[in-house]
This record gives C-alpha cells, sequence and structure tokens, in this order.
C-alpha cells in the first residue's frame, strides 16, 4: 500500500476492556488527531435478536487491543453475534422527567417548556 492509497478493510477489532466491534475499518482525522474509524452494518431482526441500526464509531489508538482482517462476510457474521447497539442520544425533556420529584424537576420543566415556547 503507497501512502497515497486510503486505508479501507473489513475486520474485526478488539479492544482494551474485553470488549470487540466489527465492522468496515477506514482512517478518519478530526481535529489534528488520527482516529480508526468503524463504520457497523444495520443486521435485521433474526428470531429473538432485535434489529440494529447501522452507526460509525472512532476509536484513538489507545483503545485498540488487536485488528483481524477478513472479509465481508466474516465481519457480517461476527457483528450480527456481537449486536452492539450505538449510544443513545439523551433527550433533556426525558432526562427530566427521570429525576425524582424532590430535585426541582417540576421547576426546571417549567422553565424548559417556557424556554421551548420562546
Amino acid at each position: 500500500m503507497t501512502t497515497s492509497e486510503k486505508f479501507d478493510q473489513w475486520a474485526i477489532i478488539e479492544l482494551f476492556g474485553h470488549a470487540r466491534i466489527a465492522g468496515r475499518v477506514t482512517e478518519q482525522t478530526l481535529g489534528g488527531c488520527a482516529f480508526v474509524r468503524v463504520d457497523v452494518p444495520a443486521f435485521e431482526a433474526v428470531g429473538h435478536s432485535h434489529a440494529t441500526q447501522a452507526f460509525t464509531k472512532l476509536f484513538g489508538q489507545g483503545a485498540i487491543y488487536s485488528m483481524s482482517f477478513v472479509d465481508e462476510a466474516a465481519a457480517k457474521m461476527v457483528g450480527r453475534q456481537l449486536r452492539i447497539q450505538p449510544i443513545d442520544t439523551y433527550s433533556l425533556r426525558q432526562a427530566m422527567q427521570d429525576l425524582p420529584v424532590d430535585t426541582g424537576r417540576d421547576r426546571l420543566q417549567s422553565s424548559f417548556l417556557e424556554d421551548q415556547a420562546s
């Protein structure tokens, strides 16, 4: 591979903390730092397994323990077994509803709703 070629390969990646992820691996620079980008494909629900949506994760070099390069079919087979979910984004409205009443939840909700109306 020459320096002008872009890295683009299917792989199974082992991360520190005994985690694994599988998908299409490329490099991405963000804020002047190089990251390993893993694009995990979506998987349909099968049997008792739920469907998972496609997502992308970026890892710094210190997070990766090993990387096994495989073909697309093998990466998807492992990805289907792992069923990794992307991180859910948190809604401020839901977070406030989950607060105990004695934390001023009602006051925060009123203030939030007023801000949304204006």
